[in-house]
């Protein structure tokens, strides 16, 4: 298992301000960015003849390039949309299994709650994965502001001490900032 890692006390070798963007591929443009915007309601724009530009809710983007061949992104590197509540995670769940066949869904995982979460995963016709939760107000940002979930350097902490933290956080928060 891994282990705790520490903060760096060195200065950044770059004056970055803020991440701006990531990269997914898709194997035919027009069916993703129909999937994209009938399916996942992102705001698309396409900025080439093989790519689009994609975006909800923040100037965070990700460009949607054509490329060849089947390859696919493992689990772990899904990409998370909010909803606003635990009952529209399940609603969004059937209707996705209703639809599955007209928008070349490839897979659909069961609700479940885990690391201060509810949420399923699903993946699309172009073999990405895409987490579809809800997660309290500010998103992740719990994690940042509470350094009672937050592990970085916690080598006081038992392995069950860890491990609870990261998938029941609200058991260690304040209860204005519970998730």
């Amino acid at each position: 298992m891994p282990g705790i890692t520490h903060r760096s006390t060195k200065t950044p070798l770059l004056k970055t301000k803020f991440l701006s963007h990531g990269t997914l591929e898709c194997r035919d443009i027009a069916a993703s960015r129909r999937f994209y915007e009938e399916v996942l309601g992102l705001e698309v724009v396409q900025q080439a003849p093989m790519a689009l530009l994609v975006r909800l809710g923040s100037d965070h983007c990700y460009a949607a390039v054509e490329t060849p061949g089947e390859g696919e992104m493992p689990l772990m590197n899904h990409n998370g949309l909010d909803v606003a509540s635990d009952e529209e995670v399940r609603q969004a769940h059937e209707t996705l299994h209703e639809v599955k066949d007209e928008y070349g869904i490839r897979q659909i995982t069961k609700p479940v709650r885990q690391h201060g979460t509810y949420a399923f995963f699903l993946q699309d016709l172009d073999g990405n994965w895409w987490e579809i939760c809800h997660l309290p107000r500010g998103g992740y940002a719990f994690r940042f502001e509470n350094s009672e979930v937050d592990l970085t350097g916690r080598d006081d902490l038992s392995p069950q001490e860890t491990r609870s933290r990261y998938t029941r956080p609200e058991d260690f928060l304040a209860p204005s900032t519970a998730v």
